[in-house]
């Protein structure tokens, strides 16, 4: 049985691929249509979406009864688990809300997992009942997603936490390469975005340059205990949030390297339950 609820997780990251051999992979020939390479024209036009600023406190918490207690403005909860009065109760407090959704891993625990085939599912990232998917395979993927996203946005959510958006830098058991995971994770902004919410870009730091105008904010796990944080900072010059967790560092340790830096910073427990210390 499953200690948690949703599926964040550390990076299972191969720090050793240089970025420019990343940045520089070949994209081959793709399974099935790219829906994702549509024109933007061809699109319905974005509705308008809150933006989280530097500096804004937040609560992050996946597992367990929602603690609404918690003085922050923001809250970063599980998509499936809660419910559209949980989000309610939360805007009555004027909280916005952000939706946790694994867009790059199957879950085999999801209400949805059947409608995904086995031939875009790959390898273990590292949790249990979570597997890798092909994120070339938009053909396939796109609809499931936005099935996701537009759940999120019925219950009234402000904002998309996508997950899992690195895979290309990971052992997934598909050749992935950077130009996949540009492609990919524009597309879940595009439709984060369609449906009237903000989207995070989830750690792939490699590609923020790339990715920073199409995120309204960043979720970064573990920056300060990797050396990272300064590599975030192209998020904060744009005026958009940094919404990062450290579990192993003490707040003495990043806070501030944090304040410093204007990033949102907590010190949370790898369930991600409602403890936290914040900056």
């Amino acid at each position: 049985m499953r200690g948690r609820s949703g599926g964040t997780r550390t990076r299972w990251v191969l720090r050793a691929v240089p970025l420019l051999a990343v940045l520089l992979a070949g994209c081959g020939t793709d399974p099935g249509t790219a829906s994702g390479d549509q024109d933007a024209a061809s699109r319905p036009p974005a509705a308008e979406h809150w933006r989280p600023e530097p500096g804004v406190d937040w609560q992050w918490q996946l597992s367990g009864r929602i603690d609404t207690s918690v003085d922050a403005p923001v809250y970063d909860i599980d998509g499936f688990d809660q419910d559209a009065k949980t989000v309610a109760a939360l805007h009555a407090e004027d909280r916005k809300v952000i939706c946790y959704l694994s867009t790059g891993a199957w879950e085999d625990f999801r209400p949805d997992a059947d409608a995904f085939p086995a031939s875009v599912r790959g390898k273990s990232n590292g949790w249990e009942g979570e597997w890798w998917l092909d994120i070339r395979r938009t053909d396939v993927l796109e609809p499931l997603m936005e099935k996701r996203i537009e759940m999120c946005a019925e219950k009234g959510f402000d904002a998309v936490e996508p997950d899992n958006m690195d895979g290309y830098l990971n052992d997934t058991g598909f050749p992935l390469t950077a130009a996949h995971q540009l492609r990919y994770n524009r597309l879940i902004a595009d439709l984060a975005h369609r449906h009237g919410m903000a989207v995070g870009l989830k750690n792939d730091l490699p590609q923020i340059p790339e990715l920073v105008d199409d995120f309204d904010f960043a979720v970064n796990e573990q920056c300060a205990q990797y050396e990272e944080c300064e590599e975030l900072t192209p998020f904060i010059d744009a005026g958009k949030a940094v919404l990062h967790a450290e579990y192993e560092l003490p707040v003495a340790d990043f806070c501030p390297e944090s304040r410093r830096l204007r990033l949102s910073s907590l010190l949370k427990k790898y369930e991600l339950d409602a403890w936290r210390k914040g900056c």
